[in-house]
């Protein structure tokens, strides 16, 4: 009596491949998906009327939802921002347009503050003259009072026009994120991760980086505001647009 191969206990003969039995999938074989039923490995048809989205592929401009801040389209000057969709970025050219308007409007404030300083300073020169001769008794407090009156309305002049700067782009930004240099060319200054206006906070911190640099003659604010040139991101943000998280829009 034979016990066969005990390698092979089923009695099968060697070399030849066991065939499935009818009707069953066979072992080692991709089995084919039942009818109705998705295959694995294969990619899945998305069920009728559910956007398919696939995988590993750009999606459609404006359908990229937005991040925590603005979601660039493929440098194309578009810009996803919440609660905006997809706006359009403004140019350097319209925001240094802006600019200029807005330094017409300001420097038209400074030359009627100016004057009025000026008319000051020539009134309290004229009381110089009041003082007579250095022999005169009481000549040299009366000197003291006409100098002093003189450098208080300096640096009174110089207050109120730091004033209404402050109040003209911090304020204006801040609450409606434009100034009126921007409202003619139809920019705006947003929040990049809400497309809201700027608020108080954030406004004055995009307000006084260049002021800082204008203490520089000027050279500091000058290079703030064509900052934006060197921002290799492509949202066109300038050093001061970063630190208080802005981007600027075309309305």
């Amino acid at each position: 009596m034979s016990f066969g191969d005990p390698n092979n206990p089923y009695g099968q003969p060697q070399g030849q491949p066991q065939q499935p039995p009818q009707g069953q999938p066979g072992y080692g074989y991709p089995q084919q998906p039942p009818q109705g039923q998705p295959g694995y490995g294969y990619p899945q048809q998305a069920p009728q009327g559910v956007p398919q989205q696939g995988y590993g592929y750009p999606q459609q401009p404006g359908q990229m939802p937005p991040g925590p801040g603005g979601t660039l389209q493929a440098n194309n000057g578009y810009i996803n921002v919440a609660g905006l969709g997809t706006v359009e970025l403004a140019t350097m050219g319209r925001r240094l347009g802006a600019r200029l308007l807005d330094g017409v409007a300001i420097g038209i404030v400074y030359g009627i503050f100016t004057a009025i300083g000026v008319a000051g300073m020539f009134g309290a020169s004229k009381s110089v003259d009041e003082c007579g001769t250095y022999m005169d008794p009481g000549y040299e407090s009366c000197i003291n009072d006409a100098s002093a009156g003189i450098v208080a309305t300096l640096f009174a002049a110089m207050a109120v026009l730091f004033l209404i700067t402050l109040l003209y782009e911090w304020l204006m930004v801040s609450i409606w994120g434009a100034t009126l240099g921007k409202m003619v060319l139809g920019v705006k200054v947003v929040k990049e991760n809400t497309g809201q206006a700027p608020g108080l906070g954030a406004g004055f911190i995009r307000w006084i980086i260049p002021m800082v640099g204008a203490f520089l003659c000027y050279i500091g604010a000058i290079l703030v505001y064509l900052s934006p040139f060197f921002d290799n991101s492509g949202k066109l943000q300038g050093w001061h647009d970063r630190a208080g998280g802005t981007i600027v829009i075309k309305k």
